[in-house]
C-alpha cells in the first residue's frame, strides 16, 4: 500500500500537466464550434470549419507543414539511428558523449533560429568562410537556403535537434541489444555491419518509431523555426493558425481555433494511422509474434 502511494505521488505532476493539457484541448475544440460566451458567441456551428477546407490557403499551408516534418523527421530517423548506432560500436553509448548530444536538444528554437541565421545566411559565417577559402566570388554566392518556399533551412533547422534526439531516445535500447544479442551473433559469425543491420536494428526499431513519431508530429505542430525561418507565402499551417489567431477583430478567434482544431485532428489521425503501420511491420519484423 505504502509503494502504491507513493507511486501516485510521484505521479501526480504528470497527471497535472496532462489534465491542462485536455482541458486546453476541449477550449480549443469547443470554440473551434463557435461556442464563446464572452463574445457573446453561443451557438455551435461548423461553419469555422467549412470555411478553413475551402480556403486553398489552408491546404496550400498543410502542404508545407506536412513535406517539412515528413522529410525532417524522416532523415532525423535514418541519421540519428546511424548516429546512435555508431556511439553504441565505439562504447559511446555513457559519459560525456552522451551527454553531449542532449545540447541541441536542451536548446530552445528560437536560438535555434538565430544560429541558423548567423551560421547559413548568405553573409552568415559558412559563407564568409567559403569566401575567405575562394570557395565562392563573394558571399551572395552562397546557396539562399533560409526563408525560401522549399523550407530548406527550416529543415536543418530541425535535423539539428532532430538527429541527437532519436539517437538519445534510442540509445539505451540499442546499447541493451548489441551487448547481448549483436554481440552472440557476432559470435557466430555475422560481421559488425550484418550484425546490426539483422539483429540490433530490428529490434531496435519499437524506440526508433516512436522517437520518429514524436519527432514528425513536432515538426508538423511547430511554429517557431517555419515563422523565423520560413517563406513569406507559402505559410506552414502552425503560422497560419498563429496570425489567424492574433487577428485584431476577437469575433474571428473561432476561425483561428478551427485552423488549430484541425491541426489536433490530423495529429491524432496521423498518430493512430502511424500507429497501426508501425504494429504490422514490426510484426512482420518480429516473425509475426
Amino acid at each position: 500500500m505504502r509503494k502504491k502511494r507513493t507511486a501516485y505521488l510521484l505521479l501526480l505532476p504528470l497527471m497535472g500537466v496532462t489534465a491542462l493539457a485536455l482541458l486546453a484541448c476541449g477550449s480549443v475544440l469547443t470554440q473551434s464550434l463557435g461556442v464563446v460566451p464572452a463574445f457573446g458567441l453561443t451557438e455551435p456551428t461548423l461553419d469555422y470549419y467549412r470555411e478553413a477546407l475551402t480556403d486553398p490557403a489552408f491546404f496550400s499551408a498543410l502542404g508545407v507543414s506536412l513535406r517539412t516534418a515528413l522529410l525532417s523527421a524522416l532523415a532525423a530517423a535514418a541519421l540519428g539511428t546511424a548516429l546512435c548506432g555508431a556511439l553504441v560500436r565505439l562504447g559511446r553509448d555513457r559519459g560525456p558523449m552522451a551527454y553531449l548530444i542532449r545540447l541541441p536538444i536542451l536548446t530552445p528554437h528560437a536560438v535555434t533560429a538565430l544560429f541558423a541565421i548567423l551560421l547559413l545566411s548568405q553573409t552568415g559565417l559558412l559563407a564568409r568562410w567559403a569566401r575567405a577559402l575562394g570557395l565562392l566570388s563573394e558571399p551572395g554566392a552562397f546557396p539562399q537556403l533560409l526563408f525560401t518556399p522549399s523550407y530548406g533551412g527550416t529543415i536543418l533547422a530541425y535535423l539539428w535537434k532532430e538527429i541527437p534526439f532519436v539517437a538519445y531516445f534510442t540509445l539505451a535500447l540499442m546499447a541493451g541489444v548489441s551487448r547481448t544479442l549483436g554481440e552472440a551473433a557476432e559470435n557466430l559469425g555475422a560481421s559488425p555491419l550484418g550484425a546490426f543491420l539483422t539483429v540490433t536494428l530490428p529490434l531496435s526499431l519499437p524506440a526508433v518509431s516512436q522517437a520518429f513519431l514524436i519527432i514528425f508530429l513536432f515538426a508538423f505542430g511547430g511554429y517557431e523555426l517555419p515563422l523565423l525561418l520560413g517563406a513569406t507565402l507559402p505559410k506552414a499551417l502552425p503560422v497560419y493558425a498563429h496570425l489567424a489567431y492574433m487577428h485584431p477583430d476577437l469575433r474571428q478567434r473561432p476561425a483561428a481555433m478551427a485552423l488549430y482544431g484541425l491541426i489536433l485532428l490530423l495529429s491524432a489521425a496521423l498518430a493512430a494511422l502511424y500507429g497501426l503501420l508501425t504494429r504490422r511491420l514490426l510484426r512482420r519484423v518480429g516473425g509475426g509474434q
